[in-house]
């Protein structure tokens, strides 16, 4: 990926992954909110049902009571009795009531006639279940609940159906009544249903906000990068066009120089060796004098070609380090201009990076041309410390400021250059200037120290 398109990963992936976390936990929280209350309506339902199965069944066995508490255990005509009150007992088409004996035999079945006086108690439902066998233990145990699946009458499709049975004992009877919960399952399938119908509708309106973000994103992170890459392409032609700015410049300086300073010291010692040969082969006896002439003008142009190579690159920046190369600046600029310069500078020697180290040089060096061009001072300082974030350098002249001096191409490129160089390595580049004189401070970060930070030691 380059990086534009990294930078809109950067922006839209984690906007989508937080949507998607978020969206994920609210369902996960909302479906097991939902289906805890859906058990717990069911639960509910059973309960109720539960409840309304005692209610039939204690209904019943009031309803045999008296005939049989009145009956003793072989009394055929209270049996008959009470099979014909159970079988009148309805509440509903599938409401009834049925009777066991304990080894199994039908004695009242009203909705399946066919079933009396047969033996069901191996009978076992499509689960498995021995639907007689544990009914009566139920009855045995003095009653309670069982659950299986039986023939709806209604329908006459097998439906889950939860009965209570109790025991007549002394008849060694299971009485019992049962409720089909097809109803209850058919609630808790509609509560289901509508809680799926609840999650999709909060996925389509996480989507319906989300989308519309997540293309906001894409597009304000899309143009922001639009405009950052047309501005960085901008400034990288401004900055190369200040390059070729800066290297003509530099070219011109050492042509003008070349051709003003040393070509012209160059052609007088070659006049001067000329007019020596012609004295020595008349005989004249001043030709030692203009040989010594010529011999000085060599030593002339030798000075000035030492001079320029200095400026392109001092030697003893990278042999003594900063404060000597410092030390030859500044005694250069008073020998050239006659404005002495007050140098104190810590002993850095080698424990700056060489790159930050003639950055620092750099920065004093177009300082010093702009305070010999436009300045006019008298009084020039130069400081350079090392303080507990980094080291600093301090320019300070009494002149004229920027405020009488028009500005100029050549001095703007100037100032641009002594930042770039303090912001290549973090660091920052301070101008203050007014009528009676210019402060200029650069400040570089701890991480140009090559080791730890040195004591101050004047220079």
């Amino acid at each position: 990926m380059n990086l534009r398109q990294k930078i809109l990963a950067l922006s839209v992936l984690p906007l989508v992954l937080a949507i998607l976390a978020i969206t994920a936990l609210v369902t996960s929280q909302s479906t097991q909110l939902a289906r805890a209350s859906i058990a717990t309506f069911e639960h509910n339902l059973l309960k109720a049902k539960e409840s309304e199965l005692l209610n039939l069944t204690n209904m019943a066995v009031s309803a045999i009571a008296d005939i049989y508490q009145a009956a003793d255990a072989d009394d055929q005509v209270a049996k008959g009795k009470v099979q014909a009150i159970l079988s009148a007992l309805d509440y509903g088409p599938d409401g009834y009531f049925f009777a066991y004996d304990y080894d199994g035999v039908n004695i009242v079945h009203p909705r399946q006639p066919f079933r009396q006086g047969q033996n069901w108690l191996h009978l076992t439902d499509p689960d498995g279940n021995q639907v007689i066998y544990e009914l009566i233990e139920r009855a045995k145990e003095g009653g309670g609940l069982h659950q299986y699946k039986w023939e709806k009458p209604s329908t006459g499709q097998v439906a889950d159906k939860l009965s209570f049975a109790v025991g007549l004992d002394k008849w060694r009877w299971m009485l019992g009544t049962g409720v089909y919960l097809d109803d209850v399952f058919a609630q808790t399938a509609a509560a289901e249903a509508d809680l799926r119908r609840h999650i999709d509708t909060t996925f389509i309106i996480v989507a319906a906000i989300t989308v519309p973000i997540v293309f906001a994103v894409f597009l304000a992170s899309f143009l922001v990068t639009l405009r950052e890459r047309r501005l960085a392409d901008s400034k990288l032609k401004e900055l190369a066009q200040r390059v070729v700015d800066t290297q003509e410049e530099e070219r011109a300086r050492i042509a003008r120089e070349l051709h003003d300073g040393i070509s012209q010291t160059m052609v007088a010692a070659r006049y001067m060796l000329d007019l020596a040969a012609t004295k020595v082969r008349s005989g004249a006896d001043d030709a030692a004098d203009v040989i010594e002439r010529g011999r000085q003008g060599l030593n002339n142009a030798i000075k000035e070609v030492r001079r320029i190579s200095h400026d392109l690159r001092p030697g003893v920046l990278d042999d003594l380090g900063l404060t000597a190369a410092l030390e030859a600046l500044t005694d250069s600029f008073t020998e050239r201009t006659g404005v002495a310069v007050e140098l104190k500078s810590v002993a850095f020697k080698n424990m700056i990076l060489p790159e930050a180290r003639t950055a620092l040089y750099r920065v004093a060096q177009e300082a010093l041309t702009n305070i010999e061009r436009h300045a006019n001072a008298t009084r020039i300082r130069v400081v350079i410390t090392s303080a507990g974030n980094g080291p600093q350098m301090l320019i300070e002249d009494n002149g004229q400021g920027f405020t009488h001096q028009p500005g100029g191409r050549s001095r703007g490129l100037g100032l641009r250059n002594m930042q770039e160089r303090m912001e290549y390595f973090g660091g920052s580049l301070e101008v203050r200037s007014t009528t009676k004189g210019t402060m200029l401070r650069a400040r570089l970060p701890k991480s140009t120290y090559i080791t730890q930070k040195p004591e101050a030691v004047p220079a």
